[in-house]
């Protein structure tokens, strides 16, 4: 059997090292999209794992596997392609857009927007359904009002995710707790804590860019004719809005992302077939091609001219080559040497939160994946945090505000490829205005090196966590002699 060697920090960071430079070159210098440049990052990765003595076979296995990982984001990113098709075609975002210019105000637009988004994304408990389905209109109320779609996709983006790490419908607000052994709960009280904070800071934020903006949108007359195009096109009713409230009624009572999206898609379709008049073979063409129509309207032609699941291959290409890097640095042992290395650096409570924050936000530049993010310093920060006296939910906390948050910054990440994807903004132009996710992790660098909100064990509590670390211990030497008696 061949033997493999556990990599050293100089050599794991070879394909880091690697990524970056082919990155930098690639998309700075020759303007080019990040595939390639990730593609030949895996290349390096894979000799590096080849050198430390894995086969290709667990390579490849590597490779499966963390694709595998993102296979239900892919699927995702896919139905919200004919979710967008056919709500437009069934004249659900045209009537949202309308009636959202009626009630929005480009002073207000941007505090509102965050404010909408993140009751949607709590009742769903999902980023990616909050902005794939009220995120949409949002960005076609504000391309409406002549707003920097840039800082309405920020202000989108940045709330969907308020609503995902707080919400007990989430699944990242399961897993950290869940990986760290705290209750659910007690997970979501003291992450308001730091997130409430940042919510007040950005929602102020955005608050006075619409103040300073003021006047300078669409003005009443173009609006107006924006909507009369809509209603001249569209049959605009607020009946059709009955769509979207029953797809987020279905998540909202736990029905899965998957099957909850899929509906939404399907009566959207039935939508377009019977109040628009669309011929069902056209229908077919808008799931997969998305809506297409020109008008003389430059700002409508933008807004209407979307979806379809061809549109979403892009993302899907992109999403499952970062994976691919990721599963060979995970199969090769890279991560965890990055991980250990950076938890050395660890001397004192304010350090070792700061670590976490590195550590999250690492995996999701080099694993590409926001569930690898909080997973792998999860597992492996619970002693570090035990050991320094300190409540796990200090921990399962930094994961989400560091993990959670930054995962839609990084721009081949699954949460930054699908965003930019569903919204249409890159990720490069939306992340400066996505001051929640960028204010989230300083808030948990501010406790930590304060020592404000960081709760301590008692004295009761570390014996008892110490008395179950034996037991568990001796069960498992007690396993390993049974199993060792029998052959």
């Amino acid at each position: 059997m061949r033997k493999r060697k556990t990599p050293s920090l100089a050599v794991a960071l070879v394909p880091i090292f690697a990524m970056i430079i082919f990155l930098f070159v690639g998309i700075f210098m020759f303007e080019a999209d990040p595939h390639v440049p990730l593609l030949l990052s895996a290349v390096v990765a894979t000799v590096v794992a080849v050198y430390l003595g894995y086969t290709w076979r667990e390579i490849e296995k590597g490779i499966i596997d963390a694709v595998t990982l993102s296979m239900q984001a892919l699927l995702i990113l896919m139905i919200i392609g004919t979710i967008i098709g056919t709500w437009i075609a069934g004249g659900i975002v045209p009537t949202m857009i309308y009636y959202g210019l009626d009630v929005l105000s480009p002073a207000y637009f941007l505090p509102a927007a965050a404010i909408i988004c993140s009751i949607v994304a709590i009742a769903s408990g999902n980023a990616w359904t909050a902005a794939g389905t009220i995120g949409i209109a949002i960005m076609g109320v504000g391309a409406g009002l002549g707003m920097n779609m840039a800082m309405v996709a920020g202000a989108v983006i940045s709330d969907c995710y308020f609503g995902d790490k707080i919400s007990p419908l989430s699944e990242t607000t399961n897993m950290s707790p869940g990986i760290t052994g705290v209750e659910l709960f007690d997970h979501i009280r003291y992450m308001l804590l730091t997130t409430i904070p940042a919510l007040i800071i950005s929602v102020a934020i955005y608050f006075f860019i619409g103040q300073a903006n003021k006047g300078k949108g669409a003005g009443i007359e173009e609006v107006t004719a924006l909507q009369q195009q809509l209603s001249e096109m569209f049959v605009i009713s607020p009946w059709l809005l009955i769509v979207p409230i029953v797809v987020l009624g279905l998540i909202a009572a736990k029905t899965p992302a998957l099957p909850g999206l899929v509906i939404g898609s399907i009566l959207g379709a039935i939508v377009a077939v019977t109040v628009q008049g669309v011929p069902v073979g056209e229908i077919f063409s808008v799931m997969v091609y998305g809506f297409e129509m020109e008008t003389a309207n430059e700002v409508l032609n933008n807004l209407l001219n979307n979806g379809g699941t061809e549109a979403m291959m892009y993302t899907i290409s992109l999403v499952m080559i970062a994976m691919s890097f990721g599963g060979i640095l995970e199969v090769s042992r890279v991560l965890e040497t990055l991980v250990t290395s950076l938890l050395k650096l660890a001397r004192s409570t304010g350090s070792l939160i700061a670590t976490t924050v590195a550590t999250c936000l690492t995996a999701n530049i080099v694993a590409c994946d926001q569930y690898l993010s909080i997973l792998l310093p999860g597992r492996m920060y619970v002693k570090a945090y035990r050991k320094r006296g300190l409540h796990a939910k200090n921990l399962s906390r930094t994961l989400e505000d560091a993990g959670t948050m930054t995962s839609p910054l990084v721009p081949w990440n699954t949460c930054g490829a699908f965003m930019a994807a569903t919204l249409g903004v890159s990720t490069f132009q939306y992340a400066p205005y996505a001051f929640l996710c960028l204010i989230s992790p300083m808030m948990a660098l501010l406790y930590g090196f304060t020592g404000f909100k960081i709760e301590k064990l008692s004295a009761e509590e570390i014996a008892r966590l110490e008395a179950e670390e034996r037991e568990k211990e001796e069960r498992d030497e007690g396993e390993v002699e049974k199993v060792s008696e029998a052959f």
